[in-house]
């Protein structure tokens, strides 16, 4: 339902989203923000909010937030729940503007190109260890990579190789066509020299994709094609009181949940479940459907647990096509929601979840007000 003090997504954009080490492969993670928080500086923010998962640490949200050029006095606070951290940025805003009553900027980055490397210290006198990621979860619960975890999730669910294709496929043909028709061309702030979507690839087809080998296990359905990719990008909101009373995006519901860590990727399920219920709302009642595509398996998983056509999802690409820039992907769903509902005038209700590393979800439901 409803209610004048719900917040409003008044402004969106974010970058291009890169090829990690490709276009975008030297610029950090602070001055991929940096841009987009400039574009929007104009609303006074009085917070910056940002997620983000592998920089360099030391809050970068205020390096981003200096580095735009915002006034000292504005404070900012670096959030991470991994690959929910644009959305839990997002909703962590939401907050902080009802209890301060002044815009609040929010959303993610990641530079996977220029993310540091990590090690253990050394133990009884032997060399550090380098490694990929820190845990999702205990090693006593499980703690698989994604790939793989989604991987063996296609194949309890019985979803194909030829379905998961032809459903990366199709990501890619609607962000083709998306972009060609010129519907991205104003969420985007150049950055880099990077003017557009560097993944996005025109006329793939489920053919081409099928000849593709599986990536993480032997006779396995999920290939570098049906999975998203390695990126660079950030994505940026302002979050607005309720009383201002200007067009955007009301924020109706926002809702996180946890799964089991060996199932990641159905993080959305009970987050969906969970958001639509606190906010009123049925699947039905959705008009626009964004969900992170971080394999083409588990958002189908998603989508037939939870009885939701999967042709309803991600109508002008998702990140299949247009990239997975961890920290800020959950961001990114809100920009789309914002250009496709505000911009373009689609629709009332629209919803955007992510599935989280380590078994979550984050989700949030918006109105839009014209």
């Amino acid at each position: 339902m409803t209610r004048s003090d719900d917040p409003v997504v008044v402004a969106a954009l974010r970058t291009p989203i890169g090829t990690a080490r490709q276009a975008l492969r030297g610029v950090q993670a602070a001055d991929l923000a940096a841009p987009v928080i400039a574009a929007l500086a104009h609303h006074d923010p009085v917070d910056v909010v940002l997620g983000n998962c592998m920089g360099p640490g030391g809050d970068v949200a205020r390096v981003a937030t200096l580095a735009a050029g915002l006034p000292v006095e504005v404070p900012a606070l670096t959030v991470d729940r991994q690959c929910g951290s644009g959305l839990a940025a997002i909703e962590v805003a939401a907050a902080l503007v009802r209890a301060r009553d002044g815009v609040v900027l929010a959303g993610g980055v990641e530079s996977a190109s220029t993310a540091p490397w990590r090690s253990w210290p050394p133990v009884d006198g032997g060399e550090p260890v380098r490694y990929e990621r820190a845990p999702f979860a205990p090693a006593s619960v499980g703690d698989p990579d994604m790939g793989l975890a989604a991987d063996l999730l296609a194949q309890e669910r019985g979803i194909d190789r030829a379905r998961q294709d032809a459903y990366a496929a199709r990501s890619h043909q609607r962000a083709w066509a998306a972009t060609e028709d010129g519907l991205l061309d104003e969420e985007l702030v150049p950055v880099g020299g990077l003017a557009r979507d560097e993944r996005v690839r025109k006329g793939l087809t489920a053919a081409r994709l099928s000849r593709l080998p599986a990536t993480f296990r032997a006779g396995g359905t999920v290939t570098a094609g049906n999975s998203c990719g390695v990126n660079d990008g950030a994505a940026v909101v302002a979050v607005a009181p309720g009383s201002a009373d200007l067009p955007g995006l009301r924020i109706l519901a926002t809702a996180s949940a946890g799964v089991d860590p060996n199932r990641p990727g159905m993080g959305i399920v009970p987050a969906t479940r969970l958001v639509l219920d606190r906010a009123g709302l049925a699947l039905d009642d959705l008009d626009v459907v964004e969900l992170n595509e971080a394999f083409a398996g588990q958002v189908l998983a998603c989508c037939d647990e939870l009885g939701l056509p999967d042709d309803r999802v991600c109508v002008q690409g998702g990140a299949l096509a247009l990239g997975h820039p961890w920290g800020a992907s959950g961001a990114v769903l809100v920009v789309r929601l914002f250009a496709q509902m505000i911009r373009q005038g689609r629709g009332r209700y629209g919803l955007a979840a992510i599935a989280v590393g380590g078994g979550q979800g984050v989700a949030m439901v918006v109105e839009a007000c014209r």
